[in-house]
């Protein structure tokens, strides 16, 4: 069993995966400067991440309402995670930071197939694949979903894992307003897997856009579950 790497424990060197797939050992360091971060800036509060595949293709569809929830999920999640991340956050040091931790760059303007190919090999390489499948930041509701989270769990034969972050907006930092206050609590919630597909493995629009409808119940349902629990 791989030992959860202990705060501070972030010390390790990075390097970008020469052959141009997302890098699974720059994942894992990512994952472990997240720990580091996440759990010294906030006091995250982690619940149902046994739920988690140990093993095997596996995607995260996250609800996004604040810029932490990808960083706090790459930090309390019990697999490195590989996020589809908007190209304007690759700018200067951060896009060669992001790309060495084996993150994913991906126009949202256009159909990116380069994006589309390196996630696909994040899943047929049994990785975790992070995904913010409302597109953008806003209510963090899951209320409009876009199709892509379904073709790549339908094309990637991956189970999704429905996550829900809560507390990251409820109140504004003191030092730094754009951040949840220091030491507060945020809550992060998986949830069980499930198949998106109705087990044809047909893509077509027509599927593809009644495995929409399927997850988005399935993750609004989580979400209100996730409330509940955690009585926010």
């Amino acid at each position: 069993m791989r030992r959860h790497p202990r705060r501070g424990e972030a010390g390790l060197q990075v390097s970008p995966d020469i052959s141009g797939r997302p890098s699974e050992r720059g994942a894992e360091v990512g994952r472990r400067i997240g720990v580091g971060l996440m759990y010294g800036l906030w006091k995250p509060r982690v619940l149902g991440a046994w739920r988690v595949p140990a093993s095997g293709p596996v995607i995260f569809a996250v609800n996004h309402s604040h810029n932490v929830d990808g960083p706090m999920v790459m930090g309390v999640a019990p697999r490195p995670t590989h996020f589809l991340i908007k190209r304007e956050a690759f700018i200067g040091p951060l896009g060669t930071f992001l790309e060495s931790i084996g993150q994913v760059k991906v126009d949202r303007t256009s159909t990116d197939r380069t994006a589309i190919t390196r996630a696909l090999d994040v899943l047929a390489g049994g990785g975790a694949l992070g995904i913010f499948p409302e597109g953008t930041r806003g209510e963090g509701d899951f209320a409009s979903l876009r199709a892509g989270l379904a073709y790549f769990a339908v094309r990637g034969g991956a189970p999704i894992v429905p996550v829900a972050v809560l507390g990251s907006t409820e109140k504004r930092g003191r030092l730094i307003k754009k951040l949840p206050p220091l030491r507060s609590r945020v809550d992060v919630v998986f949830g069980d897997p499930f198949e998106a597909g109705d087990g044809t493995g047909r893509r077509t629009r027509t599927a593809l856009d009644a495995a929409t409808v399927r997850i988005q119940g399935r993750l609004t349902a989580h979400l209100d579950h996730a409330r509940r629990l955690t009585g926010r």
